[in-house]
């Protein structure tokens, strides 16, 4: 049973007035307009809510029930509204973006429509050196960044986590695995992973360059490196191979002497939203929530 908003305010007015005349006046509408919603309610609710004679208007018993129960739920409503027009009236200003790497279309689309919905919110997006994700966050120079998982930094926030992708082993096209369709995580075992050098910090490393496999067994550590294309440019002269998501890998097919091959047993990849504890503005706020509800950030 669907219900109008403008039928239950109809009846509330009533119900303080318990007159058509002043009922109509408040709400800007004719005395017949207010008769129609108020029957029309009354079809819905299955009973009548008013006495009306020629000469007085008055609640009946279920009229008062419903009275009593619809005021606080009603108030409740404007509150939310009221809430809503006050957070969407802040989201303006600019709102400064980091991302590692090139942002994806998926991230970039999310961009987009939350500026749609938000025009008077200027989002910067700039991109973050792959061995520094928390730096810039950290320095001001970024309101926030979607940055590769984990994050685990007292001083900074983790807000939604979202395109969870499979791994890859990216690999030289002569490297004995560079045939496979599929890898299992065990045979990455007496391999070498082209590491990520600093200021980035160790646990965040180990996740995208471990030193094991699952059940223990010796991964070795290869040459660190600040960017992608240059981790790249060490897989392409056979120096190691490196883990990297799905579109990432994807993105860049088109290097000469690298490929890409799909890793089982292994953890997804993801990204995640972070920025300064205690500095989550309306218009930041406002991102992380568009983040968090957005079907756009489903990739395939």
């Amino acid at each position: 049973m669907a219900v109008e908003i403008r039928e239950l305010e109809c009846f509330l007015v009533l119900a303080d007035e318990l007159h058509f005349g002043r009922t109509a006046e408040r709400l800007y509408l004719s005395q017949s307009r207010v008769s129609q919603l108020l029957q029309s309610l009354e079809r819905r609710i299955g009973g009548p809510l008013f006495e009306r004679t020629s000469r007085r208007v008055a609640l009946t018993p279920l009229g008062k029930e419903f009275l009593t129960s619809l005021r606080p739920a009603y108030a409740a409503l404007e509150r939310v509204v009221a809430d809503a027009l006050e957070y969407a009236a802040n989201v303006k200003g600019k709102l400064r973006i980091g991302f590692q790497g090139a942002a994806n279309d998926t991230v970039l689309g999310a961009v987009s429509e939350f500026q749609s919905h938000h025009p008077d919110c200027l989002i910067d997006v700039c991109e973050l050196p792959l061995n520094d994700p928390f730096g810039a966050v950290r320095r001001g120079a970024v309101d926030a960044a979607v940055v590769m998982l984990p994050v685990a930094e007292d001083d900074l926030v983790l807000g939604p986590v979202f395109s969870r992708q499979q791994q890859t082993l990216t690999v030289g096209s002569s490297h004995r695995l560079a045939a496979r369709s599929s890898i299992d995580a065990e045979e990455l075992a007496d391999e070498t992973l082209i590491s990520i050098a600093g200021p980035a910090p160790g646990y965040w490393r180990q996740a995208q360059a471990p030193t094991q496999t699952p059940a223990g067994a010796l991964i070795h550590r290869g040459p660190d490196v600040r960017t992608l294309q240059e981790g790249l440019s060490l897989i392409a002269a056979g120096r190691g191979g490196m883990l990297v998501c799905r579109p990432t890998a994807e993105r860049n097919q088109h290097w000469d002497g690298i490929v890409s091959i799909p890793l089982t047993g292994i953890p997804e990849s993801a990204l995640g939203l972070v920025w300064r504890r205690g500095e989550d503005t309306p218009a930041l706020k406002a991102f992380a929530d568009h983040l968090k509800s957005g079907d756009h950030l489903k990739e395939p």
